[in-house]
């Protein structure tokens, strides 16, 4: 049968490489958009923890859905002890947030204004990279500000913008600060809101020492992200509990879900034009040999070996087309993962989509190379069913007298 089915695929030359190029195309293309799409998701993503946000965070239980100075983390050291020891840890840190008013000559704005390492912030996000004017690491009465926020104050460096806040004992604070840095990071919301003060200077005024708001920490591998959070949550206290990124970011994680969703459904519309026009094909194909067919059912060979005969035609050729188009496909998504596409101006189109970047990446994933090209393979595998079963439903009386 399989010496047959290579005559037949030689001598139906118009089926076969109709059947071939559709097959090509369709697996080709699947694994290109698959990896543009998980590319996008996966850029996307690493932008917005890269930015701030770190891979997990270490809170007080109540601190998130109550807030304030109640439910701050007190004692710090004791947890870096701890997450030092933890191996798989790029970088970690702490932070202290407070709110208040910032204000500049008639102009004022509400602030969040938080105490950092710049040291470790530089390795845990892109604090440091966002820098547009200024210092970016400075000690004593400085702030480090996003450039929003300044316009809104209508301030630049130098200029020294008056504070209204409280303590962490709710003593009231009132401090002038002068502006020592500017960032851009591109997520607007962010920018506008956010200043930054050295730790130290941070502490004596706000009374905050060895204390936090959260402990932010950066994996070195994303994959061991959920493995890391477990192991450092069996070794807190009972009343701090560590959320992960997809936690922290959860109208990001389904806008990602509700991205792939369309997606494939966009795919499986596609797919299913690939499918009807390759079971078209063979259909016809078919119907054109039944005569043929019944010859050979009439001398002997069984309905098992007729279909199988129609399976080794389509499977040969399936397989021709992927031995092409899966190398082909991994290497382009391997190649425009390492040599990303550059589109200027899209980060400034998307940056309140968390996109701060203007490179459109692929994800090259072997595993979901595999299963693109598995797909294909099954729905070649369908669209044969329907003119197999076709075929079955003459006698070989009725076959052969088919015309």
């Amino acid at each position: 049968m399989f010496q047959l089915a290579l005559k037949n695929i030689r001598y139906y030359k118009g089926r076969s490489v109709t059947t071939f190029l559709l097959t090509f195309i369709a697996a080709y293309f699947f694994i290109i958009y698959v990896a543009f799409m998980n590319g996008s998701h996966s850029s996307m993503l690493k932008n917005a923890l890269e930015v701030y946000t770190g891979s997990l965070q270490i809170y007080q239980k109540e601190y998130r859905s109550e807030g304030g100075y109640d439910y701050l983390i007190e004692d710090n050291r004791k947890l870096f002890s701890l997450l030092k020891e933890t191996k798989g840890l790029k970088a970690y840190s702490s932070r202290l947030e407070t709110y208040g008013i910032a204000s500049y000559k008639e102009y004022s704005s509400a602030i969040m204004l938080t105490g950092v390492d710049f040291q470790k912030e530089a390795k845990l996000s892109e604090l440091q990279k966002a820098l547009t004017k200024g210092a970016y690491d400075s000690s004593g009465a400085c702030l480090y500000m996003g450039e929003e926020l300044a316009q809104k104050l209508h301030v630049t460096i130098g200029s020294e913008v008056s504070f209204v806040g409280s303590a962490v004992d709710y003593s009231f604070v009132a401090e002038l600060f002068k502006i020592c840095g500017l960032f851009k990071t591109g997520m607007y919301d962010f920018d506008t809101q956010s200043a930054f003060m050295n730790r130290g200077f941070f502490d004596t005024i706000f009374f905050s020492d060895n204390m936090s708001s959260y402990i932010v920490a950066m994996v070195e591998e994303m994959k061991e992200n959920d493995k890391l959070a477990k192991e450092i949550s069996r070794k807190l206290p009972p009343d701090l509990k560590v959320y992960t990124w997809k936690e922290l970011m959860k109208s990001m994680v389904e806008l990602m879900q509700m991205d792939s969703f369309f997606g494939y459904i966009s795919m499986a519309l596609f797919f299913l034009v690939i499918f009807f026009v390759i079971m078209i094909y063979g259909f016809i194909n078919v119907s054109a040999r039944i005569k043929e067919l019944g010859i050979l059912r009439s001398i002997g060979v069984s309905d098992r070996n007729i279909s199988t005969l129609l399976l080794y035609e389509i499977v040969i050729l399936t397989l021709a087309a992927l031995f092409l188009a899966v190398p082909l496909g991994a290497y382009t998504a391997y190649y425009f993962e390492v040599h990303p596409i550059v589109i200027p101006g899209m980060s400034e189109m998307y940056r309140s989509y968390g996109v701060v970047s203007d490179e459109v990446p692929t994800l090259f994933e072997p595993f979901t190379v595999a299963w693109n090209s598995l797909l294909v393979f099954v729905l070649n595998l369908l669209s044969v069913v329907y003119p197999i079963v076709y075929v079955r439903s003459f006698t070989p009386v009725e076959a052969i007298r088919h015309v």
